[in-house]
């Protein structure tokens, strides 16, 4: 097994948890929170999509699906290609409200296709392609992309939690 098929195997195991933690879920269930600071199924899983769309596609040296694609106008949002969750307010949070699933799995399945597509040009020389200079390590193409793979596992997995509460709550 090479890198390309390790890398496409994990971030495949993402839409699939994205899929179940999302899927037949109503507007009040995907925007239930545990807590009034707490993350919802709708907001979790746009954001983990939106760090993958923004990281992939900037190192892939492309345009984001949310502007290209016309998801930020799918999920009636500003195209702020920048604006991928990272420190949002709990009203912001709570201002995610998609009328169903079929929107965020969409631009999930759609961001993991494009990722999907950039995964299979990995060579040796891209995975030591240095992208980020402000750390120290600089950070290189793999690094980047184990850290969204982490970052969307964890986010993903808390997603499936947060719909166990909700199917323990009917």
């Amino acid at each position: 097994m090479d890198v390309r098929e390790v890398m496409t195997e994990a971030y495949g195991r993402i839409t699939e948890i994205v899929r179940r933690a999302a899927k037949d879920l109503d507007a009040e269930q995907l925007a239930f929170r545990p807590d009034p600071d707490a993350n919802s199924i709708a907001w979790l899983v746009w954001h983990l999509t939106r760090i993958q769309d923004h990281h992939v596609s900037e190192i892939a040296g492309r345009e984001q699906a949310w502007t290209a694609e016309g998801w930020a106008d799918r999920h009636d949002l500003p195209a702020d290609p920048d604006d991928t969750g990272y420190g949002h307010t709990a009203a912001q949070v709570a201002a995610m409200r998609p009328a169903g699933p079929e929107e965020l799995i969409g631009y999930h399945e759609a961001v993991a296709a494009r990722t999907a597509a950039y995964i299979a040009t990995l060579d040796a020389d891209e995975l030591d392609r240095i992208v980020d200079r402000s750390y120290d390590p600089p950070v290189s193409v793999g690094v980047r992309l184990v850290s969204v793979l982490s970052d969307n596992l964890q986010h993903a997995g808390q997603a499936g939690y947060v719909r166990g509460i909700v199917e323990r709550r009917a």
